[in-house]
């Protein structure tokens, strides 16, 4: 307890040149490419604990973490006044690693014109042809490198070789809808159905914590702190110089000598700028917090994919319903500690694709994934049937929401309001995605699985009937993000290079700087916008 006392009190007078914020996707990529140089100093805080445990490296086990305080915020929305006011779970990670440590593991670019678009709100160094080589720097990916694809990256992204009958007979039945068969996602173009690329390798969850932070964790020149909540940054005028963290309990000031980057998500980040006063004025003022800098776009702007289940029951065996069985389930995890192998080494989410709600669309607007199990409320409840269901979202939701302040205490979590199906376009473009579902799930190949549906349900033919379904079960895909957006026009936080405006030494590097959700699922766009962070910082 002495030595770790005084290790705390000579924490409390240290300066290094960079200090991080989160160590979640983003986070742990900064601390690599920061710490490349040896006259760098880096510190890195985490509000969790480590994340090299079981239950994250076992791909199949992903709902473990999601639902364990010990390493996850557990967030709830406000309720949802267009979901039947709804309280949606909003998992997000509190451990070394962040979310991807215990997300789906689907690596999704996202579109092309995401990046066009995103460079037509004045954000020209963020166009696709800026942000493909960074992409390709991330990777090495399993099908080689060629003009789209990295093949000497620090991360493994592997095309997935899940052979479950269920999800070749998908795939011929999206082709048989007249869907395109898509070998890469990734690749050239986006449109079309396949296997998703994913972050597994050999058997093991590929995390940025694993791949980026744990090869170069023991530098001389770089300290990570675990159970280190930063509770405020500290000001001088608009000039970002160092934070208040909690470590272990002990309250220390530590202070940078360069730049703070913040990189704690789209939920935290905006939450820590506003109680160390940096967001809309009334909102702070109310909340007691003296205002450091007036900048009203902070919390605003939240977006997110909802997603809603078409489920059908299962004639045959083939899907995880059968590892409800205890017998099954232990002997599937002996398999995977022995030699990481067999059903525990996949996350079971790797078929899907993109296509167009009408052929007006410009680009696919419309995301799938295929489970071959029934989700009820987030795994909590198991089911108690064969079957499999298709995930429908909208990649382009017009819904904007927020996140607002419950009190000027750090530790209490804010009020989430996502909004969701606010926009009617929002609501009746979903309608449409449950249609293009239903058609591909009743074609020829699917014929000797699909037994009735269970949601909507056979019943439900009308678009009235449709909406009232989607309004009662359509769940979050887990992608919050967009609340700290890079721009130019009034409510934009940060500029092009990832500074927010107005201040100094202060960045953000997350999933929070996106103008407009990238369609498609996050961890890929923001180990992008990390790598590109740190370009930024060091040159």
């Amino acid at each position: 307890m002495l030595l770790k006392a005084i290790i705390l009190f000579r924490l409390a007078a240290l300066n290094f040149d960079y200090l991080i914020i989160g160590a979640g996707t983003a986070g742990c990529v900064l601390a690599n490419r920061l710490s490349e140089n040896p006259q760098n100093s880096v510190a890195i805080f985490e509000a969790g604990g480590n994340s090299d445990i079981w239950k994250v490296n076992m791909p199949l086990a992903l709902l473990y973490t999601m639902h364990d305080p010990k390493y996850n915020f557990k967030y709830y929305s406000e309720p949802e006044p267009h979901l039947n006011n709804r309280r949606l779970f909003c998992p997000r990670g509190k451990m070394i690693g962040g979310c991807s440590a215990h997300n789906g593991m689907v690596y999704v670019r996202g579109n092309k014109q995401d990046y066009r678009r995103w460079a037509s709100f004045g954000l020209r160094d963020w166009n696709y042809e800026k942000v493909l080589p960074y992409f390709k720097k991330i990777e090495t990916w399993s099908g080689g490198e060629n003009e789209f694809r990295g093949g000497d990256g620090i991360l493994p992204i592997n095309q997935s070789q899940n052979n479950n009958p269920l999800f070749k007979a998908f795939l011929a039945s999206a082709k048989e809808a007249g869907h395109k068969i898509n070998k890469d996602m990734n690749g050239e173009d986006q449109e079309g159905f396949g296997m998703y690329d994913v972050t597994i390798h050999k058997g093991e969850r590929a995390s940025a914590s694993k791949y980026y932070l744990n090869p170069v964790r023991k530098k001389s020149n770089l300290k990570v702190f675990t159970k280190s909540f930063v509770e405020k940054i500290i000001f001088d005028g608009t000039k970002a110089k160092g934070i208040q963290v909690n470590i272990h309990g002990k309250i220390s000031k530590i202070y940078a000598n360069k730049e703070i980057i913040l990189s704690s998500g789209s939920i935290n980040s905006p939450q820590l700028l506003m109680v160390s006063g940096v967001g809309p004025a009334n909102h702070i003022k109310e909340k007691g917090i003296e205002i450091i800098k007036d900048i009203p776009g902070v919390g605003r702007n939240l977006q997110d994919h909802l997603e809603t289940y078409i489920q059908q029951e299962c004639k045959t065996p083939d899907t995880l319903f059968k590892y409800i069985n205890k017998f099954n389930m232990v002997k599937a995890g002996i398999q995977w500690f022995i030699n990481k192998s067999g059903p525990c080494s996949t996350s079971f989410l790797e078929a899907g694709g993109f296509c167009k709600s009408s052929p007006d669309k410009e680009y696919p607007n419309i995301q799938f994934h295929f489970f071959p199990s029934f989700v009820i409320d987030h795994g909590k409840v198991d089911p108690d049937r064969h079957g499999y269901q298709l995930h429908a979202s909208l990649n382009q939701p017009k819904s904007r929401g927020t996140i607002k302040l419950n009190s000027s205490n750090p530790y209490d979590h804010p009020k989430i309001q996502f909004n969701y199906l606010k926009e009617e376009y929002d609501l009746n473009e979903t309608v449409k995605c449950i249609h293009v579902a239903r058609e591909i799930l009743k074609q020829h190949s699917m014929k000797p699985y699909a037994s009735k549906e269970i949601g909507p349900g056979d019943h439900a033919k009308s678009e009235a009937e449709i909406k009232e379904y989607i309004r009662s079960k359509a769940e979050t895909a887990y992608h919050p993000s967009c609340t700290l957006k890079m721009g130019i026009d009034n409510m934009a936080v940060v500029d092009e290079k990832l500074k927010v405006h107005g201040l100094q030494n202060l960045r953000v590097a997350d999933a929070s700087v996106m103008p407009e959700i990238t369609s498609g699922n996050l961890n890929a766009p923001t180990l992008m916008i990390a790598e590109r962070a740190a370009d930024f910082i060091l040159h």
